[in-house]
């Protein structure tokens, strides 16, 4: 008998993404639910999001549990009307199958993905879409991988369209030896898909409802089932904490490739940890063991020395960040600036051209272009409940081992002398001294020790 199925000429028809995370993820044995651990500074949970919008999935409903962390979370993203609730965990195709009410108004296709997958890209996913055009009923993902003994197994005809999947446990010791496995990825029409779903029971080994049974009601219907095969490094779930650090090398693999692609300079490029939000111009140089957490821009001609640490900062054309500097949340460094050694810069803007060179500690506030800070300055921002700024004008000079107390500005082409501790403003081009007053006692160190000496000869 001929499938039923015939390619379709009409423009693509509107997406929709269901995605899977009402899981509780136990066997990452952590206080974290599974899809909020991160991979590249960024939820599982986001990346697929992510991945769904970059798919062109105009609607997006998110399964999850009744309460907790993910729900939170997937609500401050993308608002209540994005969830759909599991009440109790009876299987893969229950979960899907509560996303129904979320898109009883919707009429397209339907993707229905997991929710721990963070390195699938909209390229692995744009195949199941171009399936569904050319006539087939169901498009679903398929990969060989290593340890085929967790996976189901897809079963193809003589023609190689899908048959059925079969569980691990269930399977045959002819159907075992199958290498292409199911990544739990598919493709439907929004009304075939819970019309099967509502017909999947729990006839098997562990009583669940499972959403590879759509694939036998479809087939049993002749309705075409088709697979596009994509690499295991895409389309790897995170259900352990091994999982998770293997895909968290992964990604950093894919971003590495990518910078050094884009013209960034990386001598060990092995040694070096991106976010994946990470901006790099190309001309841009990185040496080893640097870590760019979220939120880094780095804009060309600038220099990351070793073993230095970024976090939501700016790094402007031409400056030189470490070695060993840290850059927090606000941390602007301006067009040929210097951050060097054991520098800590938070919520502070350097000018062009300034300088803070060696193991100082800039909290809120600015550096003007061209002002030099020295070693050991502190700018003393906090009180114990509140923050408060301080200023150094343009071309101003900190001297080594000062304290300025905010809220206080230095003014433009100030001088602060070595170990003072300023608490009132500065005049532009004034010196600020603010220590106690050196005094010199001739012979006191002779009469000291000589004194010493003779108490102990007498005792």
């Amino acid at each position: 008998m001929p499938h039923s199925a015939v390619p379709s000429s009409q423009p693509p028809r509107p997406r929709a993404a269901v995605i899977m995370a009402a899981g509780q993820g136990t066997r990452m044995k952590s206080p974290t639910p599974k899809v909020l651990h991160k991979v590249g500074g960024r939820t599982l949970i986001d990346h697929v999001i992510d991945t769904v919008e970059q798919a062109g999935c105009e609607r997006i409903v998110v399964v999850t549990g009744a309460s907790g962390q993910v729900r939170d979370h997937v609500a401050r993203r993308l608002g209540e009307a994005a969830i759909a609730v599991q009440d109790q965990p009876l299987g893969t195709a229950h979960a899907v199958l509560a996303a129904k009410e979320r898109l009883a108004d919707f009429d397209g296709e339907v993707l229905v993905i997991n929710g721990d997958c963070p390195l699938v890209e909209p390229e692995h996913l744009a195949p199941l879409f171009g399936l569904l055009a050319e006539g087939a009923g169901i498009a679903l993902v398929g990969f060989e991988p290593r340890d085929q003994l967790l996976y189901g197994r897809l079963i193809q005809g003589a023609d190689g369209h899908v048959i059925r999947i079969v569980e691990p446990r269930e399977a045959k010791p002819e159907e075992a030896l199958v290498k292409t496995c199911n990544a739990g990825m598919y493709a439907a029409d929004h009304g075939r898909l819970f019309g099967w779903l509502a017909r999947v029971d729990d006839n098997n080994a562990k009583r669940e409802f499972y959403l590879t049974d759509i694939v036998k009601l479809a087939v049993a219907e002749d309705v075409l089932v088709r697979a596009s095969m994509a690499p295991e490094s895409a389309v790897m779930g995170c259900d352990t904490q091994a999982q998770l650090s293997a895909a968290e090398a992964i990604f950093q693999q894919r971003r590495r490739a990518h910078f050094l692609a884009e013209g960034v300079a990386m001598p060990a490029p092995e040694s070096v940890h991106f976010s994946w939000d990470t901006q790099i111009a190309p001309g841009a140089g990185v040496e080893q063991f640097v870590v760019f957490s979220t939120g880094v821009v780095v804009e060309t001609g600038a220099q990351i020395r070793a073993f230095s640490h970024l976090e939501a900062a700016r790094v402007r054309e031409g400056a030189i960040v470490g070695p060993y500097a840290r850059l927090r949340p606000g941390a602007d460094i301006g067009e040929q600036a210097h951050v060097g050694n054991f520098v800590e810069v938070k919520n502070v803007a350097l000018g062009k051209g300034a300088k803070a060179n060696h193991l100082a500690y800039l909290g809120d506030g600015s550096v003007g272009a061209g002002a030099n800070i020295g070693a050991g300055v502190i700018f003393c921002n906090y009180d114990g409940y509140g923050k408060y700024q301080t200023h150094v004008g343009a071309g101003a000079f900190i001297g080594s081992d000062s304290a300025l107390v905010a809220p206080v500005t230095v003014g433009e082409g100030a001088y602060v002398g070595t170990g003072s501790v300023i608490t009132d403003d500065v005049s532009p081009d004034a010196l600020a001294l603010a220590r106690g007053r050196q005094v010199e006692k001739p012979g006191w160190a002779a009469a000291f020790r000589a004194s010493r000496i003779a108490a102990k000869a007498k005792s």
